[in-house]
């Protein structure tokens, strides 16, 4: 199981459009998401007072784009990127944060 956090905004966005592409798929070719353990390091690093989040619990054996675990320099940490589109059948829950 890996996770992104989403604003319930783009969220919506992405279930009108069949599926979800964060911002940093165009700007840096992949979405970032997290194991559970690199969650509370994620929040407090990007999301510190941010409201209206969610987050998708991602089915990796699910996902039609490729996943890779790349180093994080900044933590020192491997995350897994994904490459491509997030298809929505991957998506097996969804909760506030």
């Amino acid at each position: 199981m890996i996770y992104h956090v989403v604003t319930s905004e783009n969220w919506q966005k992405a279930l009108a459009a069949g599926f979800y592409e964060a911002p940093s798929l165009h700007t840096e070719g992949f979405i970032h998401t997290s194991k559970k353990e690199q969650l509370a390091g994620v929040l407090e690093r990007y999301y510190k007072g941010a409201t209206n989040l969610l987050l998708l619990h991602i089915d990796e054996n699910k996902l039609t784009a490729l996943l890779k675990y790349e180093l994080a320099p900044s933590v020192n940490e491997l995350f897994p990127h994904i490459y491509g589109r997030l298809n929505m059948d991957a998506v097996i829950e969804v909760t506030e944060i």
